[in-house]
């Protein structure tokens, strides 16, 4: 039998320690002293140590940052690292989000899948080998983040404070093994509303995810608002026109993505973009909408903005329009890109800027990841293939991935590795209905022990 295995039994107790963690909106609000994400992303960090320090681990919090629980002995110290702050639930769920609720073979919530469910195990992983004694050739901690969705640094003031992992993973990502990340960039734009039809436009909540709505007030003559009836038959997208005292009001209705994967969506903001340039000029639109149209459009590879690009390690760079908004004097918007991993970050960005320069729009960097990239010959790797191999009957692939994970804080000793399966279908991570099938989380479950065995005791 596998060491795996005995993660089985804790099932229930897993379940209802999720629920828990599930109440709690852990979406980031307003900085306060002592809680650098708000109230409820330090809630959560707070509750799943309360639930360590009751199942009898020692545990740190660094200034609800981060935090971790531990077990063993030895110098040195080996990691799993998850994160318990969610994105916001959106509309259009069929439960209450911060319920974690059970239909069929499932659980439904915000958090169950990204990444309080994989939390919740790793924390329960540890209790496995406390309760079976186990003795260990190094420390291991499971390391808890609050900060994650927003791309924040709570785990670089996690390790200005704690110890660097001599390797580690997070189950964030999927199964094999995460060896190649793309780079992530984030770029802001913004110009002065000069429009004379936008009086105002919203779109996003969040730049590492698809628009699923925009919405645009124009102001506009009767003659204007029937071309855009008549341009809204013809061009793509679902959009809704209602008649206002000025002219119209134009939501458009989109499909929410996670930002690593723009064309598993449709993006309301951009669509909408192009709608209006149906039948506005650019001077009618104004400097900013211009130049999201002329350099972005409905394009998802960065062409018009000259970084279409991709290697054989990660292939192609992929742009997502993630928020757009506009009030009668100023008009913004950010993008969100994950770029090759054999590619030059700032060389991107000088570009997006010098484009920028020449349109009239001020740019800036709003956050840079560098890409991750631990060849496939480190014995960390076939340490995580075998204990994947232990319960699939094969050693786990390598792959690489648009998304960003904690891997890259852990200096190119750390690597994603689960929790779910290429096989699964869609688990509705930063959209609806964010949901985990049990059995398949319970082999997951089993995975994670057999990995962190190893890390504890092997040489």
């Amino acid at each position: 039998m596998h060491f795996g295995n005995k993660i089985l039994k804790y099932q229930d107790q897993i379940f209802a320690d999720l629920a828990k963690l599930i109440a709690i909106p852990s979406v980031r609000g307003e900085a306060e002293p002592g809680k650098p994400f708000g109230t409820a992303p330090a809630q959560a960090l707070q509750c799943i140590l309360e639930i360590a320090e009751k199942l009898g681990f020692s545990t740190q919090n660094v200034g609800n940052y981060a935090g971790h629980a531990e077990y063993g002995q030895g110098e040195e110290i080996a990691a799993v690292l998850s994160h318990v702050d969610v994105v916001p639930a959106g509309d259009g769920w069929e439960t209450d989000p911060f319920v974690m609720t059970k239909i069929g073979n499932q659980y439904f919530g915000r958090g169950v899948a990204d990444d309080k469910g994989a939390a919740i195990v790793s924390l329960y992983c540890l209790k496995v080998l406390q309760d079976e004694q186990v003795p260990t050739k190094r420390r291991i901690r499971t390391i808890f983040g609050a900060g994650e969705e927003t791309g924040s640094d709570d785990l670089e003031r996690y390790f200005e404070k704690e110890p660097m992992p001599v390797m580690g993973f997070t189950p964030d990502s999927e199964y094999g093994v995460c060896n190649r990340e793309k780079g992530i960039l984030r770029m802001n734009f913004s110009a002065p509303n000069d429009s004379t039809v936008l009086k105002s436009f919203t779109a996003g909540t969040v730049v590492n995810a698809v628009p699923a709505g925009a919405c645009a007030e124009l102001a506009c003559t009767r003659d204007e608002r029937e071309r855009l009836r008549t341009a809204m038959v013809s061009m793509e997208g679902r959009f809704t026109l209602e008649e206002t005292d000025e002219g119209a009001r134009i939501t458009s209705e989109g499909t929410a993505s996670h930002a690593m994967q723009p064309q598993e969506g449709f993006n309301a903001a951009s669509h909408l973009l192009a709608l209006l340039f149906e039948v506005f000029t650019e001077e009618q639109m104004g400097t900013l909408p211009a130049f999201l149209q002329k350099h972005i459009g409905v394009e998802l590879d960065g062409a018009s903005m000259g970084i279409r690009q991709q290697d054989d390690e990660s292939g192609p760079l992929t742009l997502n329009l993630g928020l757009v908004h506009a009030d009668a004097s100023l008009c913004t918007a950010a993008i969100d890109i994950r770029y090759p991993v054999t590619s030059d970050g700032s060389a991107i960005i000088e570009t997006i800027q010098k484009t920028a320069r020449a349109e009239d729009v001020f740019s800036e960097e709003g956050g840079h990841m560098k890409p991750l990239f631990l060849p496939a010959d480190r014995p960390f790797i076939a340490l995580l293939q075998n204990a994947y191999k232990a319960f699939i009957g094969e050693p786990a692939p390598l792959y690489s991935t648009g998304g960003g994970t904690y891997a890259r804080e852990l200096g190119g000793k750390g690597v994603a590795f689960g929790p779910f399966f290429p096989d699964e279908p869609d688990r509705r991570l930063h959209n609806t209905n964010e949901n985990i099938d049990i059995d398949r989380f319970m082999l997951h479950a089993q995975i994670c022990l057999e990995a962190m065995y190893h890390m504890a005791v092997d040489d």
